[in-house]
């Protein structure tokens, strides 16, 4: 499974989920003829070619996901993500918001000021004008 890079180690590789799900099923089943589940990881992962604990994490999260183990189930996980993702959306568009409403009411009050000097200057004339 592994390919080999021009160093001599391993590539970083993506597997697919069928081939994680594959070697998971290699692993149980290897423990089930054993009766153990002590070496099994490391024999089926130097099988198939991919990283002990590559393989590890996959049992692992496989035993999560189906109730065997508790923790973080994977649909959860994502679930969490795309929460956060959303919350940070949702924080950014609100600071957005915040500044264009401060620009506003910056516009706004030194709109005012000039019309108010304007009246104040327009009163002061006709009372000028007036006496």
């Amino acid at each position: 499974m592994g390919i080999e890079g021009a160093s001599g180690r391993p590539t970083a590789r993506r597997y697919s989920p069928e081939e994680k799900a594959r070697s998971v099923r290699l692993v149980r089943q290897l423990r089930k003829e054993l009766g153990t589940s002590h070496g099994t990881i490391q024999r089926v992962a130097d099988q198939i070619g991919c990283g002990v604990e590559s393989l590890r994490t996959w049992v692992k999260q496989a035993d999560i996901d189906e109730g065997v183990e508790p923790g973080l189930t994977s649909a959860e996980a994502k679930r969490i993500k795309d929460l956060e993702q959303e919350n940070r959306e949702l924080r950014r568009a609100n600071d957005l918001l915040k500044r264009a409403s401060a620009f506003f009411a910056a516009e706004l009050c030194a709109t005012r000021r000039r019309v108010i000097r304007e009246v104040v200057r327009d009163h002061f004339r006709w009372a000028v004008a007036a006496a």
